[in-house]
C-alpha cells in the first residue's frame, strides 16, 4: 500500500531583527576627519623635533651648520662622551636621579597616606583639611619664590638636596592627594571590611591590602610626579645656587646651552639634550599601559 507524502510546509522566513546583520558603517564625518588630522599634526610636531635632536647629536658641528636636516655621514659617538664628561652632564644626571627618587618616594608615601584617610575615614574637619590640600593647585610656584627662598635659607637647607627634596614633595602633594583620594574612593569597601573582621589593623590594612589594590593609580601619579620633578628648572635655579657640583640636570643643560651657544659646539649641546630626554621617554614607553589603566580605572569600576 502506497502512502502519499504529505506536502511539507515551507519554513517561515526569519524576520530580521532591527540592529542585527547590518554591515558596520564607519561614519567619517568632517569632525572625525578634523580630529584625526589635528592629532596627526600634533604627533608630528612632537616627534619630529625629538628625532632632529637625536640625529643632530651624532653629527659634527660642520654637518649641523651646512646641512641641518641631513643625516650624519658617520655616527660621532664622541659627542655623547664629551657631553657626559666634559660638560659634566653625567654628574648632573646622577644628582637629578638622587633628588627625584627621594622626592617622588616622599611624595607618594605622604600623599597616599593622606588620600587614604580622606577617602575612607570620617572625622571632624575632614573636608576643610582636604580643601586646604587641594587648594595648593590654585597657586603657581612663581607666587611663592621669594618667601620660599627665605624659608629654605632660614631653615639651613639652602643649596642642599634635602631642601630641594622637601620643596618638590610639598609642591607635588596637592595633585597627588587630589588624584589618589578619588582613586581610593573607587576601591571596594567589602575587601577592607573583610580584612578588618579577620583582625587586620589600620596600618596593616593600608599597606598590605589597599595599596596593592591601588597600584594602577599609584603608578600613574608617580610617573606624573617623576616627569614634573625631572623637568623642573625654576626651583633648582633659585634654591641650588652656588656650588655647581650639586646642580640639577636642568641647570646643567641651561649652562651648557649658554656656553656652547657662544662656543659653537652644537653637537655636544644636542647630545646633552638627548641624554636628558632619554629617561623621560624610557619611563613613558615602559609604563604607558599602567598610566592608561590608572586614568580609566575610576571610570570602569
Amino acid at each position: 500500500m502506497t502512502t502519499l507524502d504529505q506536502p511539507t510546509k515551507p519554513s517561515p522566513t526569519p524576520t530580521p531583527v532591527a540592529g542585527r546583520d547590518r554591515p558596520v558603517r564607519r561614519e567619517l564625518g568632517i569632525g572625525n576627519t578634523l580630529s584625526h588630522g589635528f592629532l596627526l599634526l600634533w604627533g608630528l610636531l612632537t616627534v619630529l623635533p625629538l628625532l632632529w635632536m637625536f640625529v643632530s647629536s651624532f653629527k659634527t658641528n660642520g654637518e649641523i651648520l651646512a646641512d641641518p636636516w641631513g643625516l650624519p655621514g658617520t655616527l660621532h659617538l664622541d659627542n655623547w662622551a664629551r657631553a657626559w664628561t666634559g660638560a659634566h652632564i653625567g654628574r648632573y644626571f646622577l644628582n637629578s636621579l638622587v633628588v627625584v627618587t627621594g622626592s617622588v618616594a616622599l611624595t607618594m608615601l605622604m600623599g597616599a597616606t593622606a588620600a587614604y584617610v580622606f577617602a575612607r575615614y570620617e572625622f571632624r574637619g575632614r573636608q576643610v583639611v582636604y580643601y586646604l590640600f587641594v587648594g595648593g593647585l590654585m597657586f603657581p610656584v612663581f607666587l611663592a619664590l621669594v618667601p620660599l627662598f627665605f624659608v629654605v635659607r632660614n631653615a639651613g637647607l639652602f643649596g642642599t638636596w634635602k631642601g630641594l627634596i622637601l620643596v618638590y614633595a610639598a609642591y607635588s602633594l596637592p595633585f597627588t592627594v587630589f588624584f589618589l583620594t578619588a582613586f581610593f574612593r573607587t576601591l571596594p569597601t567589602a575587601v577592607a571590611e573583610a580584612a578588618m573582621v579577620d583582625g587586620c589593623g589600620h596600618f596593616r590594612l593600608f599597606f598590605r591590602v589597599m595599596l596593592p589594590m591601588a597600584r594602577p593609580g599609584l603608578i600613574s601619579v608617580a610617573i606624573f610626579n617623576f616627569l614634573s620633578h625631572w623637568n623642573q628648572f625654576l626651583l633648582p635655579q633659585v634654591l641650588m645656587q652656588g656650588d655647581d657640583s650639586k646642580w640639577m640636570l636642568a641647570q646643567g643643560l641651561f649652562a651648557l646651552s649658554v656656553s656652547q651657544g657662544y662656543a659653537g659646539d652644537y653637537a655636544r649641546l644636542f647630545a646633552g639634550l638627548s641624554i636628558a630626554v632619554l629617561p623621560v621617554l624610557a619611563v613613558y614607553v615602559a609604563f604607558q599601559r599602567q598610566v592608561q589603566a590608572g586614568l580609566t580605572a575610576g571610570q570602569l569600576k
